[in-house]
């Protein structure tokens, strides 16, 4: 997950900055600031891997903020001013959007980001557990789930659903796809807001979907990406 930071004065442009966040699912949104000075606080305290920032702010534009961060992570500028944009890029930002944006622009914008993320990260990316099992609660007791016989998992609201090739029936567990995609080891991927397969059960694969045995799951735009390394 790429750990985000919004900034922008304008509450409903934050309001609505912090829903299209929430909008892609390998985006996690630790904080919503109204001022750079709000953010650099937030920034101190927790690591952050992208920031979203408008321009014209008070006290400190988003420009002089990016420019005055030592260890900058990567920036997405959102604003409706477009003359900033040669100043914003050559800052090296991700990107830079226009106000109001669209989100298929949005999301393109946070692919850009993914793709520039995961360039960065070592080769262990992936966690590895120390054990090639996990226990999950299932009703009033503890179930072993041995990673290898996982073949997917689907995500239902609070909820999420274990599939393995060696039970007909699901295990049903009140827990987020994200903590327990934190659990899984590397041969595991998310595809879709709502689905992780096991990538050694897929059967076959499709432009928007893979199979695992005759079990067709979904392919979601944010995550074709997936889908391009593992054919390659």
């Amino acid at each position: 997950m790429i750990r985000c930071l919004a900034i922008d004065d304008e509450p409903l442009a934050l309001q609505l900055l912090a829903d299209n966040i929430s909008s892609i699912p390998f985006l996690e949104l630790v904080a919503s600031c109204d001022d750079a000075f709000a953010a650099n606080k937030i920034m101190q305290e927790q690591p952050i891997d992208l920031i979203f920032i408008d321009i014209q702010m008070p006290g400190i534009t988003g420009l002089q903020f990016i420019q005055s961060l030592v260890n900058k992570p990567m920036v997405i500028i959102v604003t409706a001013y477009k003359q900033y944009a040669l100043d914003g890029f050559a800052l090296d930002v991700v990107d830079y959007l226009m106000k109001p944006v669209s989100l298929d622009r949005f999301m393109k914008a946070c692919n850009k980001a993914r793709d520039l993320f995961e360039l960065k990260q070592p080769a262990t990316q992936h966690h590895q557990p120390k054990q090639d099992y996990m226990f999950v609660n299932v009703g009033y007791s503890l179930m072993k789930v041995n990673f290898a016989e996982i073949t997917y998992i689907e995500g239902l609201k609070d909820y999420i659903q274990i599939h393995t090739f060696t039970s007909p029936k699901a295990a049903i567990v009140r827990m987020s796809m994200k903590a327990m995609e934190e659990e899984l080891p590397g041969n595991f991927e998310r595809i879709h807001k709502s689905f992780i397969v096991n990538i050694e059960k897929i059967t076959a694969i499709r432009k928007n979907a893979v199979f695992v045995g005759e079990k067709e799951l979904p392919v979601s735009d944010s995550f074709k990406g997936v889908i391009e390394r593992l054919i390659k």
